[in-house]
């Protein structure tokens, strides 16, 4: 499964060749740089390890650097392993970039939410309002949570105010429109989850068709 790890640079519009204008999102892909070969044999299932993004090294203990020099690769700020078919092809040390992927195919793209910390059932739910005359002070309150003596308790999963957001999210079949090898970008169509300079992990999708 190709995968890559990339950065959200924020969202733009371009046109196609029948001038239909497409909202997208740029996402930046610098090298990725395979640190570690997994297989079958070493370590009971095939996979690759990706790092991305520079790193100081008097910003690493001993251990990590010497993971880093075994595969002859400069420390990275961000690690992540995907699972493969097959290794062949693969060695440590080999950069990856945004020509991995073609204009047109899909992806999935996983990426932390931004966060909004606690949030009532309005916000949190989609929760209408109470009353807003007559004395009622039901404006943006939860409501009745229905349990009487029996079960005198809250069930789980009862939709009340909370923490929201700050957590990963995957959005599924977005079709790149166009890899742009000179600036190192790829431009998808539509949304991705994340804050602008967030890490987002993009793998070609699982679900067929547009």
């Amino acid at each position: 499964m190709k995968s890559l790890i990339g950065r959200k640079l924020g969202m733009t519009q371009i046109f196609n060749s029948d001038g239909l204008m497409i909202p997208v999102t740029v996402v930046q892909i610098d090298p990725n740089s395979i640190v570690q070969v997994k297989t079958v044999d070493k370590d009971g299932y095939n996979a690759i390890q990706v790092g991305y993004g520079a790193k100081k090294e008097k910003n690493i203990n001993k251990p990590t650097k010497g993971h880093f020099e075994k595969a002859g690769a400069t420390p990275k700020r961000k690690l992540k392993e995907f699972r493969v078919e097959q290794t062949d092809g693969y060695e440590a040390g080999q950069e990856m970039t945004a020509d991995l992927f073609k204009d047109g195919e899909c992806v999935d793209i996983t990426g932390t939410s931004k966060g909004k910390g606690f949030q009532g059932v309005i916000k949190r739910h989609g929760h209408s309002r109470g009353p807003e005359t007559h004395g009622s002070r039901h404006h943006r309150r939860p409501g009745s949570l229905g349990a009487a003596t029996y079960p005198g308790r809250v069930f789980k999963g009862t939709k009340l105010p909370g923490h929201m957001g700050n957590v990963q999210v995957t959005v599924q079949n977005l079709e790149i429109i166009k890899v742009d090898m000179e600036k190192n970008v790829l431009l998808i169509k539509g949304a991705v989850p994340g804050p602008k300079k967030g890490l987002l992990v993009i793998k070609e999708t699982l679900k067929q068709g547009k």
